[in-house]
């Protein structure tokens, strides 16, 4: 389903027959008087195409060009290496899966510098939590490292930790069928939402609590990380595309919150 399908009309329709009302993700939510009228993101993909990275793309790219941001889509990571146009942004959504890209590489080094500077960084699944296995400082950015997915596509549940949070603020837990992702993280992130393992594929696993969303901080940058979205698909599901919209939204503020004229909210 694409994004356009879910008009104000039809989403509210949708939460309320859910039980509840959920806020949009969009200027209402996350409004600021102090706030420029236009922002700028880049989002890059590429990797491996399991993951539909344009399909993908296709989703988020005209959506925010509604939220009023100016949209630059690259399929090269050769965009980090421009350093002067990756810091006049105030977004990057990257949705790259297994780069062999090195630690210290230059491409590495300027997404790094970026968001360490205020660029903000978001993304899901393993075009965030999976691009560059080989880059400690990168995953020291991200939060986080996937490392399984015990039983590959499974039913599983994923629970609102943080009520109170404008990412997951009036959603209710859900279902996903997906792919449950084990990951590293980062004890430093902000914790939103988490799902538990049956230990139906990996006995000694069961019970185990592992984050599913979460935002923090790399310098001045924010980052925001879902592990939802395997797939196009998964979009398809209300919570998980409102998370990951919200998500970007709140990454885009780190100059606003430099500048005094956003909350970290």
């Amino acid at each position: 389903m694409g994004i356009d399908q879910f008009n104000r009309r039809d989403f509210i329709k949708k939460s309320v027959l859910a039980g509840a009302i959920l806020p949009l993700a969009g200027k209402d939510l996350f409004a600021n008087t102090g706030e420029k009228t236009k922002k700028s993101v880049i989002i890059v993909w590429g990797g491996w195409e399991g993951h539909e990275p344009k399909q993908c793309v296709d989703i988020f790219a005209p959506w925010l060009e509604k939220q009023g941001f100016d949209v630059e889509i690259s399929n090269t990571l050769d965009s980090y290496l421009d350093g002067k146009n990756l810091n006049s942004k105030d977004l990057i959504v990257q949705v790259v899966t297994m780069s062999p890209e090195e630690e210290g590489s230059p491409r590495l080094k300027g997404l790094c510098n970026a968001v360490r500077n205020g660029v903000g960084l978001a993304g899901w699944h393993g075009g965030l939590g999976d691009s560059f296995r080989n880059s400690p400082e990168y995953q020291f950015m991200v939060g986080g490292q996937w490392v399984a997915h015990p039983g590959g596509e499974v039913d599983y549940k994923v629970n609102i930790i943080d009520h109170d949070d404008p990412i997951t603020k009036g959603l209710s837990d859900f279902k996903m069928r997906s792919e449950q992702y084990y990951m590293h993280v980062d004890p430093i992130n902000k914790v939103l939402a988490t799902t538990t393992y049956s230990g139906e594929h990996a006995s000694w696993i069961k019970g185990v609590v592992m984050p599913v969303v979460w935002k923090k901080m790399y310098g001045k940058g924010r980052v925001f990380y879902s592990s939802l979205g395997h797939g196009a698909k998964d979009f398809n599901v209300t919570e998980a595309l409102e998370i990951t919209k919200r998500g970007m939204l709140w990454a885009s503020g780190s100059k606003l919150q430099l500048h005094g004229r956003q909350r970290d909210g």
